[in-house]
């Protein structure tokens, strides 16, 4: 089914016989939340100016009958790599027409990334514009192989002189959407794809018939929904500081409160020294009033015998 979407893509998008009339409709994404790009016919592309750059690329596909943990089918294995930017894209890169045809310039490229694989013009399957000021116009090219062939070429990949350098690896395309509805696809679509690179896979899903196309609006539309918000840590950190601050003040004020029984303690061992060496004990007294939390010393003081015979002598020279 997939092989027949695709000659049927090509059959409309190939080169303009001479004396034929207009072609059909291009056929487009429609994906809500995805931008559409310009799609035009390789025969249109060909007849551009030499003011445009010209990208080429190759998705590299294959039936996968197997299940992943027993029940979720894989359906099929899809080829992509990690680039040197941390960015996600298809095997291929820019051609120059002035020096080679699309699927030499294609091929070249291919060479260099996966080192055992030759696309010819059969494989080609689209080409759209691109936004942005550069003027580039971007083609796709498709081909089927047996889940053999594409392992082949992983382990190629590995051996080849970009590998490590220019690409960071080979990864396959999970197409099913597990229960969370965020697992698989979805969570794959939401990392960050080179150019025109996320556009062209969708594109190539919907056109080759691998992937429904409400399931791919579906998938497109759990990467766009809010996120929780992300713990600010800096808050956590301010907050955290507020509250050992508090905790340090309520610990001062207990050692301020250690501190005036402290100070009433070394009060009274003064007042032992001083009535041991004969000062008069008002004044004793006196002195003692005046350290606050003393009062239940200076009681005390007042209560033991020999206390009131020297308490009592300045009060008979007052009388006098």
């Amino acid at each position: 089914m997939a092989a027949m979407g695709a000659m049927g893509v090509m059959a409309a998008v190939g080169a303009l016989p001479a004396g034929a009339g207009s072609l059909p409709p291009l056929p487009t994404l429609g994906v809500p939340g995805v931008p559409e790009l310009k799609p035009l016919t390789r025969y249109e592309a060909m007849r551009l100016g030499p003011g445009w750059s010209h990208s080429c690329h190759a998705m590299l596909y294959a039936p996968n009958p197997g299940m992943l943990f027993g029940r979720i089918p894989l359906r099929y294995a899809v080829l992509m790599q990690m680039r040197f930017d941390g960015l996600l894209g298809f095997p291929g890169g820019f051609v120059d027409r002035r020096y080679w045809s699309l699927e030499d310039g294609l091929n070249r490229v291919l060479g260099l990334g996966l080192g055992c694989v030759r696309l010819t013009e059969a494989d080609y399957l689209c080409s759209h514009l691109t936004d942005g000021p550069h003027r580039v116009v971007a083609h796709l090219y498709a081909r089927q192989l047996t889940l053999e062939e594409l392992h082949t070429i992983e382990i190629s990949a590995v051996h080849s002189r970009d590998h490590g350098l220019e690409v960071m690896g080979m990864v396959r395309v999970p197409l099913y959407t597990q229960k969370d509805r965020m697992g698989g696809l979805p969570n794959f679509l939401a990392n960050s794809f080179v150019g025109t690179a996320k556009f062209q896979l969708l594109f190539a899903l919907k056109i080759l018939n691998m992937v429904p196309e409400e399931k791919l609006a579906e998938a497109v539309a759990a990467t766009q929904k809010p996120k929780k918000p992300a713990i600010d840590h800096v808050a956590v950190a301010a907050a955290k500081q507020a509250n050992e601050l508090a905790a340090a003040a309520r610990a001062g004020n207990e050692y301020a409160d250690s501190g005036e029984n402290q100070a009433a303690a070394h009060a009274t061992a003064e007042l032992a020294e001083q009535q041991a060496a004969g000062l008069e004990s008002q004044a004793v007294l006196e002195h003692l009033a005046a350290v606050p939390g003393a009062e239940a010393v200076v009681a005390e003081l007042q209560g033991q015998p020999g206390a009131d015979t020297v308490l009592e002598q300045p009060v008979a020279e007052a009388m006098e």
